[in-house]
């Protein structure tokens, strides 16, 4: 097993259990353009991505829209805000397990840093309903507005790794719930990348990343970097 230093988890779906609320959010903005976009084809073409960049895809794939360019920018303003509302209304909860198994990471000197799609408001306002904070239950939060590129580019990593004096991605572990994630993960050098079952892709969606490991859960890797 790898002498791992930093643990890079995605948000939703992987540590934050939000019941896929973000993607039911693009799907309900997109169609209300009109279109008639399953969820599922949401998940398939936005899961993980800045979502500026997930309207994009899912406009571009899965609809007959013209001006894709000016339509994105249009339905990604009504998402902003109907987003806020949802998070507003919604009840959002951690997965089982979670803040301990933070705690047996730091307790071992590894790094917890949360990364996301999200924007900073976006993201930290999911921490403020969870009351987590960095420097308590998390060591660093990075959001898509904090690198010039989102994935599946290595970018956010490459920050985390800076932010802590990690030189070599050979010490670094990525698990995300989206396939987008595990190649995020390959793409900066990561020793271990996972991919969970809990958010947005099923298991063949994500078995076609090649992740070292997929897990019901990213609390079972306790019992891989811990045996």
């Amino acid at each position: 097993m790898a002498d791992i230093k930093l643990v890079v988890f995605d948000m939703a779906g992987t540590t934050i259990n939000e019941d896929n609320l973000v993607y039911k959010t693009v799907q309900k903005v997109i169609n209300q353009e009109g279109f008639s976009v399953s969820l599922e084809e949401v998940l398939n073409h936005g899961a993980g991505k800045e979502k500026h960049k997930a309207i994009t895809d899912v406009l571009t794939a899965c609809t007959n829209a013209e001006n894709i360019p000016a339509l994105a920018d249009k339905t990604f303003a009504n998402f902003k805000e109907a987003l806020e509302s949802a998070y507003d209304e919604a009840e959002i909860s951690t997965f089982n397990g979670m803040e301990n198994f933070f705690d047996k990471l730091r307790s071992h000197d590894i790094k917890v840093v949360l990364n996301t799609g999200y924007d900073s408001k976006t993201a930290n306002k999911l921490l403020a309903k969870l009351n987590w904070e960095v420097g308590n239950q998390i060591d660093a939060l990075i959001t898509s507005d904090d690198v010039v590129n989102g994935r599946p580019n290595p970018d956010m990593i490459q920050m985390a790794m800076t932010k802590f004096g990690i030189t070599n991605p050979a010490e670094v572990l990525k698990a995300g719930d989206s396939e987008i994630d595990i190649i995020e993960g390959k793409n900066s050098g990561c020793a271990i990348t996972v991919g969970v079952l809990s958010g947005a892709q099923n298991k063949e969606q994500l078995e076609v990343a090649n992740p070292d490991y997929i897990l019901n859960d990213v609390t079972e890797l306790e019992g891989i970097l811990f045996q």
